[in-house]
């Protein structure tokens, strides 16, 4: 535990200044200009259909839908709408891959800064490199990799830094005066007291108001200790959106004078990339390399021995173990939790990224909006978003909710989102007179980014913060791995489960979440291998 303010604030500022670093790659370019950009390129190097002889040029031509543009990519014909997809779903998987690979060599803290910045170093110099690539060049399809590498370095690094959320809320000065007022009591009153005054009828009251005391200072240590990790996670969140939104101001003034040409939309995920890059840096010289407060638990081997091969070897093995219902009983209660995630990243509260990123193609392709609307809605929501992750700490404060109820209430507003877009489906909501539901104008789009935003700013500091509440000290990152794979499966799964069945079938789940079995579960987990 850390015993010195000043430390833990370092620490605490390191690890919010590298959200404030990454959050904007995705604010700027996964979520709006580099899905475009994408789409851009293969236009660029396209042919339009049926003849795929003439260059798919004239954009006002396709934005009509009189026409489509193919791309060939080795010996297959895409379409040019599909590239950007293509590109996305593979940079998913790959990370997938990545994040359970490097789980053990992250929970290990001198190693998990180096992943952070490795990470974060190969992300934005891929974002960086998008200034000196034109849609002109022989070698364009280099986008496609570039893309890839820049997703993957966003999501290895974001799991390393949410490795640090579970320490950082245990060492925050309040939830440590809290636990040293619990050690004072129980020093106070050693817990072989009531045996001695067994033989003294009058005296056993005194026990038990010291053991009804320790009792009610350790509830108002988790309930202390979930409030401080809601409201760091929630935290960063809002200071990722707010630098997201810093830059996208600016990234409209080119993109506008520019009229969207790609080079704007290049010169604006080159920017992204060079923020993440200088941005690191605080986070480089205030995030500790180890602790002395994480229990370090490696594979099974000697510091002599530990290797990187090995320890990938060893997360596979771990991760098929970790699946063993023995296991799952063990940790029942984060096993339901990761079940209802999974649930809520394949529905209605689906990957921010993944939503609003296919939410700006379906914009321009089917409403036609122009790319300052388009930005618009790239603006409107995260700033949606630090409204909702800045005012629902508030309002748990002020009502006494659990982080449990403060994600049920959000899942349940979310739901209204796909059933709003399934009244387009009902005749008698898209008649002459009278139409509503189903996202067919701009300002429908418009109302449900601001919508969207304030539910899920707040749900994804929430979403990581009770998630941190379920984790085994010292295997942080083996387990934030897991989660970002569920967030992460509908990009390359698919939407199987329609927001609505997903909403119906997820509430249940975390309401069955049994939160003081699932933190003493937790504390009390030994991996046993086999």
């Amino acid at each position: 535990m850390l015993s010195d303010s000043v430390a833990y604030n370092k620490k605490l500022r390191g690890w919010l200044s590298y959200a404030f670093a990454s959050e904007v790659f995705v604010i700027v370019s996964l979520t709006l200009f580099l899905p475009i950009c994408l789409e851009q390129f293969a236009r660029d190097n396209g042919f339009l259909l049926p003849g795929r002889t003439e260059r798919c040029s004239a954009i006002a031509k396709l934005e009509r839908g009189t026409t489509r543009c193919v791309v060939k990519i080795g010996w297959a014909w895409i379409d040019s709408a599909s590239f950007s997809l293509y590109v996305y779903s593979i940079s998913v998987a790959l990370q997938a891959l990545t994040v359970i690979s490097m789980g053990g060599i992250a929970d290990h803290p001198p190693h998990r800064k180096r992943l952070l910045l490795s990470f974060a170093l190969l992300g934005s110099i891929a974002a960086t490199i998008f200034l000196i690539l034109p849609s002109t060049s022989p070698v364009w399809i280099l986008v496609a990799p570039l893309a890839i590498f820049a997703n993957v370095g966003f999501g290895a690094s974001v799991v390393a830094m949410n490795a640090y959320l579970p320490t950082l809320a245990r060492e925050s000065p309040e939830v440590c005066q809290i636990l040293a007022e619990i050690e004072d009591a129980q020093e106070a009153h050693p817990s072989n007291a009531p045996d001695e005054s067994s033989d003294y009828p009058d005296s056993p009251l005194i026990n038990r108001d010291t053991t009804r005391e320790v009792d009610i200072l350790e509830a108002k240590y988790e309930m202390e200790l979930s409030r401080v990790t809601s409201r760091i996670s929630s935290f960063g969140i809002a200071l990722g959106y707010g630098a997201g939104i810093f830059l996208l101001m600016i990234a409209l003034i080119p993109v506008t004078l520019l009229r969207g040409s790609t080079f704007a939309l290049r010169l604006a995920i080159g920017i992204s990339g060079i923020w993440w890059a200088i941005l690191t840096i605080p986070a480089a010289i205030w995030l500790p390399g180890a602790s002395g407060s994480e229990r370090v638990e490696m594979s099974d081997t000697s510091p002599g021995q530990w290797s990187t091969k090995r320890e990938i070897v060893a997360a596979w093995k771990r991760l098929g173990n970790m699946l063993r219902w023995i296991e799952i009983k063990k940790l029942r209660n984060t096993f339901k939790y990761l079940a209802a995630w999974f649930l809520l990243s394949d529905g209605e509260l689906g990957s921010f990224t993944t939503i609003t990123s296919t939410a700006i193609l379906f914009g321009k392709t089917s409403l036609n909006m122009r790319p300052s609307a388009l930005i618009l809605v790239g603006v409107l929501t995260p700033t949606s978003g630090i409204l909702g992750s800045l005012a629902w700490p508030y309002i748990q404060r002020r009502y006494g909710w659990s982080n449990l109820k403060v994600i049920i209430i959000l899942v349940l507003m979310a739901s209204v989102i796909p059933a709003y877009g399934c009244l387009g489906f009902l005749s008698v909501f898209q008649g002459k007179s009278t139409r509503f539901g189903g996202l067919t104008t701009q300002g429908e789009m418009f109302f449900l980014a601001v919508y969207f935003g304030s539910v899920y700013g707040a749900f994804q500091g929430y979403a990581r913060a009770f998630y941190a509440e379920l984790l085994p000290p010292g295997e942080e990152a083996r387990w934030y791995g897991l989660f970002s794979i569920t967030d992460k499966s509908s990009s390359f799964i698919g939407p199987l489960i329609v927001g609505l069945i997903a909403d119906t079938t997820a509430v249940p789940i975390l309401t069955n979440v049994d939160v003081e079995r699932g933190r003493k579960d937790a504390r009390e987990y030994r991996y046993a291998a086999t």
